[in-house]
């Protein structure tokens, strides 16, 4: 059972500077729950595995083939794994920092973005709560896990069984989020490491064929004029950071559990979780690049679409590859999927708990299992929409590329923020962040950002688009739904309460096991009805 605490004004600027003394805001803001209602399951080995869980899906089996059809060399293709790395190391930074401040919060960027950015009011919280939910799904690994499995067992693949598939493995994966945590975190570890051996044994594999020691007869043959080819769209270039981008996305998900993490200092250990896994990926996934470059023909791998891998392992071992090692790939997208589940329930639970969604109660509660269950069924309820709803040709570019151009907005945003913040704690006197990011890290990561949001708008070369539809629609899509974002902030919280003669107020909801999220509620305006003063308090 719930029960509200009803706050006036005085109170909500009371009980925020209590919680953030940096912030002069009149809203209460999200409110500390009692105790950790989600446990500490997660130690510095589960930290690191959920980053390389979430790192780990399809990305480095599946995008240098579209990523080279962008580009049209192997030399770009190689430098883009060198440099990618360097922008998430930037992103690390920035969150560490973050994370050093509220140490006692899940959810990662909805934090950070509520605390450095409390005006207007909800504004930044409401665009980030519709974008954030309206794109946590996991279709694309759905969709290449679909590939692979099917691959692997010689079934023809057509929309019909790849959809299904698909749908079939989000089921199950969420499922084992939504009913235990602990043993969640378990999977995600076993999968995690697992999924490491598998590409530390292609990294070794791919050595062997530069060596001279497999089948292959010129693995050197690609690295002759290594440049040859190259496509210098602008469009090409951002096509292909876009989707390198995409491969590391996960380096965060630790930050996501923060308030879960053991130990006295769980900004510090989520911190040592993102170096470790930055590191280790990076090297690996260069070396991945390598072996694909040395064992498959360039045209080959061009024109491969998400099947590189299958091609790699083919050429290698043969029917053998063919058939064991797409099930590797199909095994690692399975347990990115958990990995992200895990993160992303933890987000959407804290946007409820601002009381940006219908029925934050619902989605703050724990019940039944003491797990985020609402969150995670409402994660694979989109991804099996989005499944649907993409033409299965396009579905693993277009909806890649839709769930990232928004969130560019949102990191741009969030660079800046490090920024306000800081200014905000000198103007409070208080001491800086012992995890302060440095500033030249913050400037490449927030002009990568702001590049990556302008390029992709140049039209590419002809045979180089990624999708067989506009090049740009994914970056229309991304607009259009940051617009709506805007368009329902003005009527929510501007022009409805104007018309109607009322405000938003916050309230506390708190449920059994500490468990609390606000409730906005609308609070009319006394009225002088038959003499008397009628103030009305209802629910949103």
């Amino acid at each position: 059972m719930s029960m509200f605490k009803q706050q006036d004004s005085t109170c909500l600027v009371e009980e925020a500077v209590q919680q953030d003394p940096t912030s002069a805001d009149y809203t209460l803001g999200t409110p500390l729950e009692d105790g950790h209602v989600l446990g500490k399951e997660v130690s510095l080995l589960s930290a690191t595995m959920l980053n390389i869980g979430q790192i780990t899906g399809s990305g480095i089996y599946a995008v240098p083939g579209t990523i080279l059809n962008s580009l049209g060399s192997v030399g770009l293709l190689l430098l883009i794994w060198l440099i990618a790395p360097i922008f998430a190391f930037g992103g690390l930074s920035i969150y560490s920092e973050m994370a050093s401040l509220y140490p006692d919060r899940s959810g990662g960027e909805v934090v950070y973005l509520e605390k450095a950015y409390p005006r207007p009011r909800f504004f930044v919280s409401t665009a980030f709560a519709v974008t954030v939910v309206l794109t946590s799904f996991s279709a694309s690994n759905a969709i290449v896990f679909a590939q692979y499995f099917l691959s692997a067992f010689e079934i023809p693949i057509t929309d019909t069984k790849q959809t299904a598939v698909a749908i079939c493995m989000v089921i199950i994966a969420v499922g084992c989020v939504a009913i235990s945590t602990k043993w969640s975190l378990r999977a995600v570890n076993v999968l995690t490491i697992l999924k490491v051996l598998s590409l530390i044994f292609m990294s070794a594999t791919g050595i062997a064929v530069l060596a001279g020691y497999t089948r292959v007869e010129d693995p050197y043959a690609n690295f002759h004029r290594p440049f040859e080819g190259t496509s210098w769209s602008l469009n090409g270039l951002a096509t292909a950071f876009v989707k390198a981008n995409h491969a590391f996305i996960g380096w965060s998900n630790a930050f996501n559990v923060l308030g879960e993490v053991r130990g006295k200092d769980p900004a510090r250990t989520v911190r040592k979780a993102g170096i470790v896994s930055l590191s280790l990926i990076s090297v690996l996934f260069l070396l991945i690049n390598l072996a694909y470059v040395a064992a498959v023909p360039k045209e080959d791998i061009r024109t491969s679409g998400q099947l590189v891998a299958v091609l790699f392992f083919r050429r290698i071992f043969g029917s053998t590859g063919t058939r064991l090692f797409p099930l590797m790939v199909a095994l690692s997208c399975f347990g990115n999927i958990i990995a992200v589940t895990i993160g992303q329930a933890r987000i959407i639970r804290e946007v409820a708990r601002q009381g940006l969604l219908p029925y934050p109660a619902f989605f703050t509660s724990i019940k039944p299992w003491g797990t985020p269950f609402g969150p995670a069924c409402l994660k694979g309820f989109l991804t099996i929409a989005v499944i649907l709803a993409v033409p299965a040709k396009d579905a693993f570019n277009f909806v890649l590329d839709l769930a990232s151009y928004p969130s560019l907005v949102f990191s741009i945003a969030m660079a800046t923020g490090v920024w306000i913040i800081r200014r905000r704690r000198r103007s409070a006197q208080l001491s800086p962040s012992s995890l302060q990011a440095n500033n030249e890290l913050v400037v490449a990561y927030l002009a990568s950002c702001i590049l990556l949001l302008l390029l992709p708008w140049i039209p590419p070369k002809s045979g180089h688009a990624d999708v067989s539809f506009w090049y740009a629609t994914y970056c229309v899509a991304g607009i259009g739904l940051l617009l709506c974002c805007g368009l329902y902030y003005w009527l929510w919280i501007i022009l409805l309460p104007k018309l109607g003669g009322y405000e938003i107020i916050e309230e506390i909801e708190e449920h059994a096991g500490g468990a609390r999220n606000m409730k906005l509620v609308r609070r009319y305006k006394p009225q002088d009805i038959a003499g008397e003063q009628q103030p009305l308090l209802s629910a949103l």
